[in-house]
């Protein structure tokens, strides 16, 4: 996800470290901040595999600053990766949060709406965070927001479902739109 969110931010425009940082913590951060020591060996291992490049500059004040910049291998590798998205990145909310932020960079309408049909798939397979009990250690039947006492797991179920039904009707609305564009 960190990976996906550097190349993504540097595709749209070269940054400077610290502004790369501020734009994926604005991304991410309020579930996993992002700490230099997490971002800067990010970095290091893009810029060896040839995805980005970086280049010094004066700095306004004091110290020069390092300004990055995405090298055509890094933006084939964004739109490789973006074309590629499934497990995590379609099940995970904040990874498919930073898919989405980027999708646009894919190249055309039938590439996007593949990407979001995975997600479709994903979303409209039966799912619940509460089973009964079932048998051979196999989770029963999916537990209903109205089956609990518990006004708090209702809460989550019900927050759960009409997140869901949210991005449903987005999800048929944008992939009408995206057909059309590509009829």
């Amino acid at each position: 996800m960190l990976e996906l969110a550097i190349l993504g931010f540097l595709y749209e425009q070269d940054l400077h470290g610290y502004d790369l940082r501020r734009r994926v913590t604005h991304l991410t951060g309020h579930v996993r901040p992002i700490s230099d020591g997490t971002l800067y060996p990010a970095i290091k291992r893009l810029e060896r595999a040839g995805l980005l490049t970086r280049r010094t500059e004066p700095g306004t004040r004091a110290a020069p600053r390092h300004v990055l910049t995405l090298t055509e291998a890094g933006r084939a590798e964004l739109r490789r990766r973006l074309a590629a998205t499934e497990g995590t990145a379609l099940t995970d909310e904040n990874h498919w949060f930073t898919v989405l932020a980027f999708l646009r960079h894919l190249p055309g309408p039938a590439d996007q709406a593949t990407v979001l049909r995975r997600r479709l798939a994903f979303l409209t397979e039966p799912s619940s965070f509460f089973h009964e009990p079932g048998t051979d250690g196999e989770p029963g039947l999916p537990l209903r927001a109205e089956d609990f006492p518990d006004p708090f797991r209702r809460g989550l179920l019900h927050i759960a479902r009409a997140t869901s039904q949210a991005e449903l009707s987005w999800l048929h609305s944008t992939l009408a739109e995206l057909d059309g564009a590509t009829a």
